[in-house]
């Protein structure tokens, strides 16, 4: 365990030590979860290294690169390149196998509202590539969807100031009732999508 907090603070570091370049870059690979890049970033504001909305700015820049990675991965590569490669990128077939369910079943809506539920924020990219989605609708609904996602963490962070590493706890009251929201969204479009084919049928 003390390896891996070693590890996690150098990584952290080398963050710091880049500035803004270095919270895109921790959002884009995505080594260490999003939140804890954000949460970060929100300290380095309170200590004044990076700006509020600068932080902001480049975590959602760094949220739309990863989630272009993906979305090329699931174009062009498709599911041979996930399940051969998906363990070194952190992706497990499970994971992809349920993301692809619901994009069959939601269609586009899941691409902002699944940004909103853990594991699924990241893989919901792959089968949305995988079915050719328009890429600049998956760009639009990824931005719109990253960007209040980037404020709520950059935030919590700036408010820990040196206890942002209780950004878990402290984000908790805040990611429950949004995942009830997204889900609630999901819900209220599937039943739209029904109704609006049962009158084109009729």
């Amino acid at each position: 365990m003390d390896t891996i907090h070693e590890w996690l603070s150098q990584l952290l570091l080398w963050i710091e030590s880049l500035g803004y370049f270095g919270i895109i870059i921790g959002l884009a690979i995505e080594v260490i979860p999003s939140e804890i890049v954000l949460g970060y970033g929100g300290y380095l504001v309170a200590k004044g290294d990076v700006t509020f909305w600068g932080a902001v700015l480049c975590g959602t820049i760094g949220a739309i690169l990863q989630q272009w990675i993906l979305y090329a991965i699931g174009r062009f590569g498709g599911r041979p390149v996930v399940d051969r490669f998906g363990k070194y990128l952190h992706l497990k077939s499970k994971h992809v196998d349920i993301a692809e369910g619901w994009f069959q079943k939601y269609g586009p809506m899941i691409v902002f509202t699944g940004r909103f539920v853990p594991v699924m924020r990241q893989v919901v990219s792959i089968p949305a590539g995988m079915a050719r989605m328009n890429f600049w609708l998956f760009t639009v609904l990824t931005v719109a969807a990253s960007i209040p996602w980037s404020i709520l963490f950059v935030w919590l962070g700036h408010s820990l100031g040196d206890n942002w590493e209780q950004i878990d706890q402290k984000a908790a009251p805040y990611v429950q009732p949004a995942i009830l929201i997204a889900i609630a969204l999901l819900i209220v479009y599937f039943v739209y999508q029904i109704v609006r084919r049962r009158r084109k049928s009729a």
